[in-house]
Formats: C-alpha cells, sequence, structure tokens
C-alpha cells in the first residue's frame, strides 16, 4: 500500500478561525468610530434618527468644537469644512450642557459655508 495519497480534502477550520478574529476587529472598530471619540453627554428627543455617515462636528461641555475628532477654534473650523464637499452630510454632536452661544457659533459658521444636509444627533429617552 501507498501511504502517499492526495489531499482529499482543504481543512478550513483555520481559516474559519481568522474570518472570526477579523470580523471581530472591524466590529468593534465600526462601534468605536460611529460612537464618537469625543466624550458628549447628547440631549434627548422624542424620537432620534439613525444619522448619515459623513462629516462630524463634535462640541464638548466645555463648548469646545472638534472636527472629525480634531479641537479646533471657529476659524479653524471654517477654514477645515472649506475644504470639504458641501453636499455630504454633515453631523452636529453637542452635549446637552454646552452653552447654547457655542452651539450657535458652529450653526452659524456651517450655515455661512452652505452645508446642505445638516443633522443634530440625540438619544431617545430610554438610552
Amino acid at each position: 500500500m501507498d501511504d502517499d495519497q492526495g489531499f482529499t480534502g482543504i481543512n478550513v477550520i483555520p481559516f474559519i478561525d481568522i474570518m472570526l478574529v477579523l470580523l471581530t476587529i472591524v466590529l468593534t472598530t465600526a462601534t468605536f468610530i460611529a460612537g464618537g471619540s469625543i466624550p458628549v453627554n447628547l440631549p434627548k428627543a422624542e424620537q432620534s434618527e439613525a444619522a448619515e455617515p459623513g462629516l462630524m462636528v463634535e462640541i464638548d461641555r466645555e463648548g469646545t468644537a472638534h472636527f472629525q475628532g480634531q479641537a479646533c477654534d471657529r476659524e479653524t473650523l471654517r477654514a477645515m469644512l472649506l475644504q470639504e464637499d458641501r453636499q455630504r452630510p454633515l453631523l452636529i454632536r453637542a452635549d446637552r450642557a454646552v452653552v447654547l452661544q457655542s452651539f450657535v457659533d458652529v450653526l452659524s459658521t456651517i450655515r455661512e459655508l452652505g452645508f446642505t444636509t445638516m443633522s443634530l444627533q440625540t438619544e431617545t429617552p430610554n438610552g
């Protein structure tokens, strides 16, 4: 008898293990990105819609604006937004304790630049 037989099948268990690890990494990363990296205590609203992915402006409790995770003042925000496509959806995440003037300043800058699609992220009362 000859012990040198050809492969009768492919062992896919290691491939499945690798794919599960990659899937876990992708889902963990996507959750982190979707949640935002700036700690913002969102205001509550009776109804909340899912936001489209796009540009993100966050305003923390102290009133500091962050564009795509980078802290900036009003003029820097204006300069950064000038480089972006005005048709891209823009999501505003503002802490519920932020001074209204900080929010109005950011909103005014966004409107002046002519962004057409904006939304304000909120959360429902039950979380």
